[in-house]
């Protein structure tokens, strides 16, 4: 059994179920301002990137003004981000055993704290790394590699946990094993991940916790 010294997590689709409160946003955003109508499984890939590179890729021309408004019909969803069940538990118990706690996300600062701070497990993450924190994003390691710096613990004593093929990308570029969090993955075909997490409670049976 491999002892990891920290768990990174990633946060939507991970430690946060987001899906619907952004992708319903997005549909509405889409059909206002380029005028099309894309059904909602057809958005749920781009999941996978920060939320100026999706608006790229849907081919929103003014990508600031457009952000913008995407966040502003995020926050003004009735359902907001609901923390997957049992990750209270996840997360004392790891806080409980020596075994660090980070994040490492594509959210912007703001939104972290709309969406996380009403967990209240912010104190147990001991290194956050958010979108405006680093040059390159994921699949780029520097994300992961930054949150691992800020704890002083090597990438080999590291487990990062995502829900995407960017955060398994990202995790084998810095050296770390990881964890795919099956419970808020959209497409797992590529992704060759060291365990598969079918709920929060299998990080546990991991660590033999």
């Amino acid at each position: 059994m491999k002892r990891y010294k920290c768990i990174i997590f990633d946060l939507d689709g991970t430690m946060l179920d987001t899906e619907e409160m952004n992708i319903i946003p997005l549909q509405n955003l889409i059909k206002e301002e380029l005028g099309k109508d894309i059904e909602y499984d057809d958005l749920l890939k781009y999941r996978a990137y920060a939320g100026k590179k999706t608006l790229k890729l849907l081919g929103f021309k003014d990508i600031e003004k457009s952000y913008d408004k995407w966040v502003k019909y995020v926050n003004e969803y009735k359902d907001g981000a609901k923390l997957y069940d049992g990750f209270h538990e996840v997360i004392k118990s790891l806080d409980d055993n020596g075994i660090l706690c980070g994040i490492s996300s594509s959210k912007m600062k703001s939104q972290y704290e709309i969406d996380f701070f009403k967990t209240g497990l912010q104190g147990y993450m001991k290194s956050v790394v958010l979108a405006d924190d680093t040059d390159n994003h994921k699949p780029h390691p520097e994300p992961l590699l930054k949150a691992v710096e800020i704890l002083d613990i090597d990438p080999k004593d590291s487990l990062y946990i995502g829900d995407t093929i960017a955060d398994y990308k990202a995790a084998k570029s810095a050296g770390m094993d990881f964890g795919l969090a099956v419970w808020g993955a959209y497409d797992t075909s590529e992704i060759e991940a060291d365990y598969n997490l079918n709920e929060p409670k299998d990080i546990l049976k991991i660590l033999e916790l």
